[in-house]
């Protein structure tokens, strides 16, 4: 008895220290994590300040050289900001404000620089100069309630990511979401990009959850009187849209359908698939060719074809024009098995948002010898429709180059064919 007695006292004992080292180790931890947000809010704070300074001074200056520097100080110190935020424990709608509007600013100053805009920085930071000294002033209330409470971790960033009446930064959110539309409005590209993204411009008639199953079978006949249950998109949702789940033996899956027009936005299904190859290329192009024709979808042609040991990833693009130029934006994917060439996968809500075509734009021809450097041969070539940052649509020059080299490297770039920008270049391995 006293043998088992004394055994409980001595794994009592233990089981004390080892939940004391538990609680000492977790302390350390909290204090480690505690000095790291203490670092970065100090750091925060002061890369704003320093970012005011600099936008308030550089109103100052009318000698471009001076300008410059300030201009070249004021985008480095906005990235910096940006990247010292998003370390920070803030609810998602401060950080995402803060990013947007410190970006703006930044890529002002760049534009201003690279383009030796110096009136039209003038003109666009007065005011945004003003709203900036507020909000780093507002930034400075909210966040002294972290050093106020002695740095309590738990306490405060329990408030401060919360988006709620009680967190400091709910002046901070509010103004910044009213500075942001204020100080830079969306240009008309970027509405634009906003309501194809939103699908806000479809106008067609809705349809039904009964029609919108129909509408699936007819597409997709493998599925044909499979067990559904449908439901819509919540009220609050950016389109309207049917999620259809089905199942149907060892198949199961699901599909979006748009309740306007009844738009097959994706769709995927599941099931075994065997490991031996079934189905041809040849035959994969054929069946791919089949559900378009049956989806209605008779302006697309194949850009490019990818393997794995089960299926084939397709990748498919509107093409539009007297030169049947691509438009990558209005894309269609789809991934089709191996063993039996059924289609397991689709996206087309690129193709759905449907992107309008300037066809206007200028072709002007380049003169690939000059325009590369020598030893560089250009093994494809075509036109295709592209966004650049601004999210403006244009038509582009498409061209596979390889430069000879110790690597003989291989190379796609996109070129503007009216004003020549290079507005993309990727190395291919």
């Amino acid at each position: 008895m006293k043998s088992a007695i004394y055994l409980l006292s001595i794994a009592v004992l233990a089981l004390g220290l080892y939940s004391f080292e538990v609680r000492q180790q977790n302390t350390q931890l909290e204090q480690t994590v505690q000095a790291q947000y203490t670092n970065a809010l100090t750091n925060a704070s002061e890369k704003l300040s320093t970012l005011q300074r600099s936008v308030s001074q550089s109103l100052l200056f009318q000698d471009q050289q001076a300008l410059e520097a300030e201009l070249d100080n004021i985008w480095r110190i906005s990235n910096e900001f940006r990247s010292t935020i998003s370390s920070l424990p803030l609810s998602r709608e401060v950080a995402n404000e803060w990013l947007r509007y410190v970006g703006n600013i930044g890529e002002e100053a760049k534009y201003a620089s690279d383009n030796r805009d110096f009136e039209g920085w003038h003109d666009r930071m007065q005011v945004v100069n003003q709203n900036l000294q507020s909000l780093s002033d507002e930034w400075t209330v909210a966040t002294s309630n972290f050093y106020q409470n002695d740095a309590d971790l738990s306490q405060w960033t329990n408030v401060a990511e919360k988006e709620t009446e009680q967190s400091p930064f709910k002046n901070v959110a509010s103004n910044l979401k009213t500075y942001s539309e204020t100080d830079f409005p969306l240009t008309a590209s970027e509405s634009d990009w906003l309501k194809k993204r939103d699908l806000q411009n479809l106008d067609d008639k809705e349809i039904t959850k009964e029609q919108a199953i129909e509408r699936l079978e007819i597409l997709i006949p493998g599925i044909k009187d499979a067990t559904y249950t449908v439901t819509k998109s919540k009220e609050d949702a950016p389109y309207p849209f049917y999620h259809i789940q089905f199942v149907k033996g060892s198949r199961i899956g699901y599909a979006d359908i748009t309740v306007k027009g009844g738009h097959i936005l994706s769709f995927l299904s599941e099931r075994p698939i065997q490991e031996q190859k079934g189905v041809s290329q040849q035959q994969v192009r054929d069946l791919t060719n089949e559900f378009l024709k049956r989806a209605g979808y008779n302006d697309v042609q194949i850009v490019e074809m990818r393997e794995n040991h089960q299926a084939w990833h397709i990748a498919l693009a509107r093409v539009v024009g007297k030169d049947k130029a691509f438009v990558y934006p209005d894309g269609i994917q789809l991934k089709i098995s191996k063993d039996s060439g059924e289609l397991l996968g689709l996206n087309a809500m690129e193709y759905v948002q449907r992107e309008e075509i300037n066809e206007d734009q200028k072709v002007v021809p380049i003169n690939w010898e000059t325009f590369f450097r020598p030893g560089t041969h250009v093994e494809e070539e075509k036109l295709i429709y592209t966004e650049n940052e601004a999210f403006q649509l244009r038509k582009c020059y498409e061209v596979i180059a390889r430069f000879d080299s110790k690597q003989n490297e291989t190379f796609r770039i996109v070129v503007d064919t009216e004003n020549h920008d290079v507005l993309k270049v990727e190395y291919m391995p």
